[in-house]
């Protein structure tokens, strides 16, 4: 596999797409079904080594029954909580065609002091209809920036396919600039006591919410409970984000105007915008060394490691057609290790894993597999009745995606 070097506006355009995708696959421990016979064992979160299973007992795809309330954590020494509401109740719509709708919302955690952020609590106000939330920190210099635009539409937020819009300057796939996210099955997730989100006085959060209009355009006002710790003793956590193709092929026997992959990527170039198409032949290059693709359920990708870290937490990312997802360390070598391996993939169960403290180190690799399935078309109810098509990497609930993901501290 070749890595990333010598494509860097291709880097940054994949760090956009795949800033968007994360939290999509984000701490959410409460596992919860998807779909009678998908599998036939639970786990509480996925496991590391090769004996993950998932349930699958849902009939959409989401969460079939919302997630019980726990009471939340108790405060730790030096903690406060925050709460921060989205500043109007927004109706979704798609904005083109389709039945996605990505909004991005102002939500002002008002710090006087450099804080780091030791927990999130997200509460979507429509879980069935919410695809993911992701909470992106803006720095005091980009705060003007983001109210601007916000202003624009009179405070209702703006819409947000490919990222928040306001540039991603210094953000990179090894240090994506969020804070926390919610997926179906999402509760309250507090940080080891050892580490925290920096976020520096002054600073805004961007959410950004994916609405699935399948599900509904019921008005949505979703809410954020931030733990915060202005302590000097915590480690700053960052994100390193792992994309890889999707190249999905039709079923033998099955045709239809979608299955011309060309055809396909101008669909979600109609639906997503222009950057669609780059980024789908942008992740071969990236990963492949080439735009050619060999199309097929399983697509992977391997990527050097550029800085040294340590990985604290793994976490995985698909949509309704995946199947299984493996995040590897320096496959094919004597120190290969297996990070997160998925073998039953559970939309509605895409919890982050907490790992024993692992390092990496400049040279090693990290390989990102996924498999996809276009036999779920049969069985999911999101996806029964659509037109069989070619798959490629796009941002719509019955799109797909292939995407790893680890929480790190550096030295």
């Amino acid at each position: 596999m070749r890595t990333r070097r010598g494509v860097p506006a291709i880097a940054a355009a994949l760090a956009a797409v795949a800033l968007l995708a994360a939290g999509c696959g984000t701490p959410n421990p409460a596992a919860q079904a998807r779909l009678d016979g998908h599998s036939t064992a639970h786990s509480t979160g996925h496991s590391t080594a090769d004996s993950t299973e998932h349930a699958a007992t849902g009939a959409t795809g989401h969460a079939a029954t919302p997630t019980a309330t726990a009471p939340p954590a108790a405060l730790r020494a030096g903690e406060t909580m925050r709460t921060v509401t989205s500043p109007v109740s927004y109706t979704p719509e798609a904005p083109t065609t389709g039945t996605d709708d990505y909004r991005c919302f102002v939500l002002d955690p008002k710090l006087a002091r450099d804080s780091f952020v030791t927990g999130f609590d997200i509460a979507p106000g429509q879980p069935a209809e919410v695809h993911h939330v992701i909470l992106f920190r803006v720095p005091p210099s980009a705060a003007a920036a983001a109210r601007a635009r916000d202003a624009e539409s009179g405070g209702h937020g703006w819409t947000c396919f490919g990222g928040t819009g306001l540039g991603s300057r210094g953000a990179s796939l090894d240090d994506a600039p969020w804070v926390g996210a919610w997926a179906p099955g999402g509760r309250e997730n507090v940080l080891p006591a050892d580490v925290g989100i920096p976020l520096e006085r002054g600073s805004l959060l961007v959410m950004q919410v994916h609405y699935n209009l399948r599900h509904g355009v019921t008005p949505d006002r979703t809410s954020v409970k931030l733990r915060l710790s202005s302590s000097t003793q915590l480690k700053p956590l960052e994100t390193m984000l792992y994309p890889a193709p999707v190249e999905l092929p039709c079923r033998p026997g099955r045709s239809g105007p979608l299955c011309d992959r060309s055809a396909a990527i101008a669909d979600v170039t109609a639906r997503f915008g222009a950057m669609s198409g780059p980024i789908v032949n942008g992740l071969l290059l990236v990963c492949d060394g080439t735009i050619i693709p060999t199309p097929g359920p399983t697509q992977s990708c391997t990527r050097r490691v550029e800085a040294p870290a340590t990985i604290r937490a793994v976490a995985g990312h698909m949509h309704l057609l995946g199947s299984s997802l493996r995040i590897e360390l320096d496959p094919g070598t004597p120190r290969a290790r297996t990070l997160l391996d998925i073998k039953v993939w559970d939309f509605d169960n895409q919890g982050s894993v907490p790992i024993p403290p692992t390092a990496i180190r400049p040279g090693d690799s990290i390989k990102v597999s996924c498999t996809h399935d276009q036999a779920w078309r049969d069985k999911l109810p999101d996806l029964k009745g659509l037109p069989e098509r070619y798959v490629v990497w796009g941002e719509g609930t019955t799109d797909e995606m292939c995407l790893g993901l680890l929480s790190v501290t550096r030295p």
